[in-house]
């Protein structure tokens, strides 16, 4: 298995300040579409599984789920090591994974289960940039300085098609007890970076689980006729104009998304379409769990379905009090883990992987589930600030699980082994750089394709390698 160093990656991480800062009002834009997509066409590339995904969900379990509590169960080893929970058999002989994901394990045939995702980083903020960009994390933290988000390279590439945005994020926050971790906000990798504003995600925040639910922003309010707005889309314009003449950045990213919000708003592809989940048969929202995990993994479906390359479905911040956060179990572990985050993350994987099949549209559509790291080997062991509790376990990137599905993954596998107590990978081991290169290479975008900074400078997109085995 072919691994980078980690240096030379992370001498190619695009811009740094003074670059972007030199290059002011120099356009955002940088090379056209032909030129980015002469890079290298998907025909000339000898390989069936190129772009054989359309379109990409990523089910990301903010917080770290504990691997050996979930996918990569250790029975064999003490109980401060294995855990409580029991591992059960599932419809691939040979591949086992916890009692408390019994849905999943009757799918495991269509499922491919990396258990040997390793990198270095365990701090929430920044480790998400490996899982969300591939890269590492950005020392400033700086937003504009940070890798782009492969929804935002796909937005650069001109995928997607209709009125919808590219790359939609669905970070719902219900009504909560407690303050939502800072991490949540500040996590490395959520937006484009260097790509710059304009081809930020579409986020939404609003909870899917309320009756009323809707997304604001692309509601037209009743007393605002299609004809007003148009009025005060031709006012906007007006006075852009007399503050376009330098030609920022900022300014030309406000005129990009002021026209795609003027689109949303007089589309009947938006609230009467995507967004409206009482479209769906009360039997089908019920099928993916009328929780908002659940419904928030229907509106990726939706979504998706309807044109839009990428949708990124973040675990909600339900702020319960006395438990812990996400899936950030350093304590209750194995109490959260059965009762409140596996059940419906095992509903709404299974019924996404049915509804798809159901749909003609897994074949062409690829899921990953992920969160940022895993948990430490051993129940109470400490290994960040945080620490872990007695019922607890703490960071752990060393070693951990992705799972992935459709769009041209190879199912009913186990790729890659971690040791006894699941604290290395064993064999394969497999850096998010090659995972995300594997993602980029299903949804078609070549290992030479660049893609302009803020500067103008090409980078490349993937400097991974895409990971040939896990395809058919």
């Amino acid at each position: 298995m072919f691994l980078p160093d980690r240096q030379k990656l992370r001498t190619s991480l695009g811009p740094n300040r003074r670059a972007i800062l030199r290059a002011g009002s120099a356009g955002l834009l940088g090379l056209t579409l032909p030129q980015l997509l002469a890079g290298k066409s998907p025909a000339a590339v000898d390989d069936r599984t190129f772009g054989k995904a359309k379109a990409c969900i990523l089910l990301f379990m903010w917080g770290g789920p504990a691997h050996q509590d979930t996918w990569d169960m250790k029975p064999d080893q003490p109980e401060q090591i294995r855990g409580e929970f029991k591992p059960i058999a599932t419809k691939v002989p040979g591949i086992q994974i916890c009692e408390h994901m019994p849905q999943l394990a009757q799918r495991t045939d269509k499922l491919c289960i990396v258990r040997s995702m390793t990198h270095n980083n365990a701090d929430h903020t920044t480790g998400t940039s490996f899982l969300l960009t591939g890269q590492p994390p950005v020392q400033s933290g700086e937003i504009r300085m940070q890798w782009p988000n492969i929804g935002s390279v796909l937005s650069k590439l001109g995928r997607g098609r209709g009125v919808l945005p590219p790359f939609v994020s669905l970070r719902p926050k219900p009504e909560i007890e407690n303050d939502v971790p800072r991490f949540l906000e500040s996590s490395q990798g959520q937006f484009a970076g260097w790509l710059g504003p304009v081809f930020d995600p579409l986020t939404i925040d609003n909870d899917p689980i309320g009756k009323d639910y809707r997304v604001a922003e692309m509601v037209l309010r009743p007393e605002l006729s299609v004809s007003r707005l148009e009025d005060r889309r031709t006012l906007l314009k007006e006075i852009d104009e007399q503050l376009r003449q330098g030609q920022s950045p900022n300014i030309l990213a406000r005129d990009k998304n002021n026209e795609r919000a003027f689109q949303l708003l007089t589309s009947a592809a938006t609230e009467k379409g995507a967004f409206n989940l009482a479209e769906e048969p009360q039997k089908v929202r019920e099928r993916y769990g009328m929780n908002c995990h659940g419904q928030s993994v229907l509106q990726a479906r939706r979504l998706v379905e309807r044109g839009v390359p990428l949708v990124t479905v973040y675990w909600p911040s339900e702020g319960i009090k006395n438990v812990s956060i996400l899936w950030d179990t350093h304590s209750r572990n194995f109490i959260d883990l059965k009762s409140r985050l596996m059940p419906p993350a095992d509903q709404a994987f299974s019924a996404l992987l049915d509804d798809m099949a159901d749909r003609n549209m897994l074949d062409e559509t690829l899921v990953v589930w992920t969160g940022e790291f895993g948990r430490t080997p051993k129940v109470g062991q400490r290994n960040s600030d945080a620490g872990a509790g007695a019922d607890g376990r703490d960071h752990w990137p060393n070693c951990f699980t992705t799972v992935l599905a459709g769009g041209g993954v190879r199912g009913g596998m186990v790729y890659g082994k971690s040791d006894k107590q699941a604290a290395f990978p064993a064999s394969d081991p497999v850096e998010p750089v090659d995972l995300v290169a594997t993602v980029y290479h299903l949804l078609g975008v070549s290992e030479h394709q660049t893609v302009p900074d803020m500067a103008g400078r090409p980078v490349f997109v993937r400097p991974g390698r895409a990971i040939t085995e896990l395809m058919f």
